[in-house]
């Protein structure tokens, strides 16, 4: 007659104890004996213990589950024979009444079983298993073969497995102490799986009884917790589990292989889990390898695991899951944490090949019109628009922190939009340049596009989403950018439609948010000047969807961490407000009224009625600005009428959005921060109007979208309206009233550039008639100052350097007569070249005056060489300039560290924002036309 010691360890479960003691005393075959190992606190019923058949109660303080059951084996007299057991249980494990019974059955008619283990229920439906067995995978990963599914008897054929849960095993208790009991650096995971290989190992089998059922109400991982423990902390401890068993099973020579790729091993897991939505889990991938990188537990596990062996792994590689039963476990496992989890509903809910289709085929066909003129161009010049540099490794070389070689160069932080200028250089890697021709070609096809896609999330009708795309592509704003060359402000309104989509999808999915948060990223890099606004809606965003508020919540880090170098450094400057300038050329505007901005007029002379009206023998005050506003106002109404009608509640927050722009605009207009010559001037308020437009248009989609049949009517009036608002603007390009024009990829004339691809070093001395006739000067290096070369560092300085006023010295004697000798200032500067720029047309007779004085005095001087004049300007060389070596610094300490980080994180999100989840397909099936669809799911990848 066997003899079973049934040892109950409490641990932190007093809630669960007195049901588990009640459960044991209706057992049908009770334990000989029942110890029960406890806290000295916890508090027990006399008669509940007496019921039970309690036969010692060990008082015990801490410890893990394998502790407690040492502890009470010490208080019991030595096992007398084999056929002694030990039935492990927790405060939570309560037996059904015939569950000893039939564990002792099973090993009864079995010598060579060593460990049997139960059916593991839910308490509170028995037909539902907790767990049911475990194995592992080839590479040793833990697999529990059955987890909460319904019990149908479906496994109870195949008893044989790799190993059992510790919850009411019951376990022959010479094999226990041969194998010295649970391994103490499993306190919380895998103990029983170590148990069962270690068992396994010294020629026993294990088995689960499917007769047998004991209750688990908590997994090890939520024991001494308040809580049950959270996904993050579960992989955690699985994998620190992992981690610790691989320590253990490896062979000897392996160990310091294994040791030394622990940290590597972490950080690509750490990218695999960013890549696979779980962000949570990196910190505890990290803490993981940190801990088995010291953990004192392995030399004494490996010590047992080597008495034990007595047949070797390939006895168990039978046991083991691995190939196509290996794959369906791990899909199997997957969908259950989708169908836990919910699936994430299509971004898009109407088809692309209605209205989307044919309003941005529409919108193409219209761009190549407007652009027709640029047909043909390499390069783009003129407005805000300069080349790149000729090499896309040129322009990756200008990220982070670093010398920056404008003017007379400084080392500090890059402008955050660098990286966008990288970007877009190495799409067309071949010539840099080129990739803004194409930006412009494709930037009112690709505006309307993501109007169109962020509208179907608002209106599942087709007329409202193609209002939206035709509205977004012919804001003011945008075709001012357009026609001014500011890049900055073209890429901030091509961006917003899809950062709003991201961003609302981005409470529910980590692919979105990430996507959200490098949008973010970009269009603020773009526009600094939006952040705020931005920010705030984030934040708002954050608090109305609680429960993806982590996901919302972190959307600003890549943007912080691009621009946190450039604040510091602005601030160290003593010129913080440059950190809002507009990255690239510096380019003045003339301040619009506020009735200008609610119209979507960003500089006071780009709304084009002006001559319109002159042209018709009309009167211009005020009636440039009344005109547009009349056609714009059918937009506004139906924007704010959408606060009456049903969906307001998707209005009000793109109203507010619309208010937030427009203030921001507003406060642009009195911002200066950046100077160009002797003009002082602040951010284009042109982002900011971008983002009053965009909830403009979201607020007329909601109120189209409610009106239902008047929508067309109402639409197509106020589409047709606000086009011929913005004629001007859409025809400046033909008409040759925009400053946008094709260039030939050069900034200096012919003889410098030349010079520059045979000495990127030389110095090219730009001097710049100003309307107050002063000259502005800049050293220009090489092929001159790119798009990419340029700093809101530089141009937001409120101070000069010893150099920069050596500098204006420099240039002020040579552009006067007298007997100055510039030779050694120029020798110290390098300049190679000096440059007068021509003048502009209607520059004044002060610019003409200080421009002709210039040419005499460079004329006379004997230093300099009359070489071009040309559309560049009228240059000179310096033909004693010696050549020294360049000696450009190093990035430094923290110049590495700048990159390393905002590579770090901007990778991060990358590798979040990849679509790699599974999705559900729905199919529809018709058997005949007389019978209802039937819909069925099919998985499919997401990526």
């Amino acid at each position: 007659m066997p003899r079973v010691t049934a040892i109950l360890v409490v641990q932190d479960g007093d809630g669960w104890l007195d049901g588990t003691l009640t459960a044991l005393a209706a057992l049908t075959r009770r334990p000989d004996a029942l110890i029960v190992v406890a806290e000295p606190t916890t508090q027990f019923r006399t008669e509940t213990l007496e019921a039970a058949g309690v036969t010692q109660v060990v008082t015990a303080t801490g410890g893990s589950y394998g502790t407690g059951v040492a502890r009470a084996l010490r208080a019991v007299p030595p096992a007398e024979g084999e056929e002694e057991w030990l039935w492990l249980l927790r405060a939570d494990s309560a037996p059904e009444p015939d569950a000893l019974r039939a564990l002792l059955a099973a090993v009864e008619v079995a010598p060579s079983v060593a460990v049997a283990g139960p059916k593991l229920v839910d308490p509170s439906d028995h037909a539902r298993l907790r767990s049911y067995g475990e194995t592992i995978s080839q590479l040793g990963a833990t697999v529990v073969l059955v987890e909460d599914e319904l019990d149908q008897a479906q496994y109870d054929t195949v008893t044989d497995v790799l190993a059992v849960a510790v919850d009411g095993a019951l376990v022959r208790r010479p094999v226990w102490h041969a194998l010295d009991g649970l391994d103490a650096g499993l306190p919380a995971a895998d103990a029983g799986l170590d148990l069962g290989i270690r068992a396994r190992l010294a020629g026993h089998r294990v088995v689960r009884v499917p007769d047998a059922r004991v209750e688990r109400a908590r997994n090890p991982e939520d024991i001494g917790r308040r809580r049950p423990a959270s996904p993050r902390l579960r992989r955690r401890v699985a994998r620190s589990a992992q981690l610790h068993r691989r320590f253990v099973y490896a062979p000897a020579l392996l160990v310091p292989v294994h040791w030394l790729a622990l940290l590597p091993l972490a950080i690509i897991r750490s990218l695999g889990q960013l890549l696979a939505k779980r962000p949570n889990a990196v910190p505890g991938e990290l803490s993981a390898a940190l801990r088995a990188l010291v953990d004192p537990t392995v030399p004494g596990a490996r010590s047992r695991l080597r008495r034990a062996d007595k047949v070797g792994w390939r006895a168990i590689a039978p046991l083991r899951m691995r190939g196509a039963a290996l794959r369906e476990q791990r899909a199997h496992e997957r969908d259950r944490i989708d169908d836990r989890l919910g699936r994430e509903r299509d971004l898009v809910r109407a088809s692309f090949l209605g209205g989307g289709t044919w309003v941005v085929a529409a919108v193409i066909v219209a761009g190549v019109i407007v652009f027709w003129p640029l047909l043909g161009a390499a390069t783009l010049e003129g407005g805000g628009l300069l080349p790149l540099a000729s090499r896309a490794t040129e322009l990756w070389s200008r990220i982070g922190w670093g010398w920056r070689e404008i003017g007379v160069g400084f080392a500090g932080a890059a402008d955050p939009a660098t990286y966008l200028w990288a970007l877009l250089g190495s799409a067309t890697w071949w010539d840099p340049s080129f990739s803004i021709v194409l930006l412009w070609f494709a930037a009112l096809p690709f505006a309307a596009l993501g109007a169109w896609w962020a509208a179907t999330r608002l209106s599942e009708r087709v007329w409202p989403p193609v209002a939206a795309a035709i509205l977004w592509a012919a804001a003011p704003a945008f075709l001012s950018a357009l026609g001014e060359g500011r890049v900055g402000a073209v890429l901030v309104h091509l961006l917003l439609p899809w950062f709003a989509l991201a961003l609302i999808e981005g409470a529910r999915s980590w692919s979105a948010s990430a996507a959200a948060a490098l949008l973010f990223a970009a269009i603020t890099a773009a526009a600094p000047v939006v952040a705020p606004v931005l920010l705030v809606g984030v934040i708002a965003w954050a608090f109305a969807r609680p429960r993806g508020f982590v996901r919302t919540i972190g959307v600003p880090i890549p943007a912080i961490a691009l621009f946190a170098p450039l604040v510091i450094d602005a601030i160290r400057s003593g010129s913080p407000l440059a950190a809002l300038a507009d990255p690239g050329v510096v380019l003045p505007y003339t301040p619009t009224s506020g009735w200008g901005l609610l119209i979507g007029r960003a500089d006071g002379d780009a709304s084009g009625w002006g001559g319109i009206l002159a042209l018709l023998g009309l009167p211009t005050a005020g009636w440039e600005t009344i005109v547009p506003a009349a056609l714009l106002a059918l937009v506004v109404l139906v924007a704010l009428l959408s606060l009456f009608l049903p969906g307001a509640g998707r209005s009000i927050p793109a109203l507010a959005l619309a208010a937030g722009g427009l203030a921001t605009a507003w406060a642009a207009n009195s911002l200066h921060v950046t100077t160009v010559g002797t003009a002082v001037t602040g951010p284009w308020p042109g982002s900011a109007l971008s983002v009053y437009w965009l909830g403009l248009v979201g607020a007329a989609v909601v109120g189209l979208d409610a009106i239902r049949r008047a929508a067309v009517p109402v639409g197509v009036a106020a589409v047709a309206a606000a086009v011929i608002a913005v004629a001007p603007l859409l025809g400046a390009s033909l008409v040759g009233a925009s400053p946008v024009h094709a260039g030939d990829g050069r900034i200096l004339p012919a003889l410098a550039d030349a010079a520059a691809d045979a000495d990127p070093g030389v110095g090219t001395l730009v001097l710049t008639p100003q309307p107050d006739g002063s000259l502005a000067v800049q050293l220009q290096r090489g092929e001159g100052a790119t798009l990419d070369d340029q700093s809101a560092l530089h141009a937001g300085r409120t101070s000069l350097s010893d150099d920069d006023l050596a500098l204006a010295e420099l240039a002020g004697n040579i552009a006067s007569r007298g007997g100055y000798d510039p030779a050694s200032e120029l020798q110290r500067f390098q300049v190679g070249f000096v440059l007068v720029s021509p003048q502009n047309a209607g520059a004044g007779a002060d610019a003409a005056a200080v421009r002709q004085r210039a040419v005499a005095s460079l004329d006379a001087s004997p230093a300099m060489t009359a070489a071009s004049d040309s559309g560049y300007g009228t240059l000179w060389t310096f033909t004693g300039l010696e050549r020294t070596e360049d000696d450009e610094p190093a990035r430094g300490a923290w110049g590495v560290g700048v990159l390393a980080v905002q590579l770090t994180v901007l990778l991060a999100a990358l590798l979040l924002a990849i679509p790699t989840g599974r999705r559900r397909r729905v199919v529809q099936t018709r058997s005949s036309l007389d019978e209802p669809a039937a819909t069925t799911f099919d998985e499919d990848n997401d990526g």
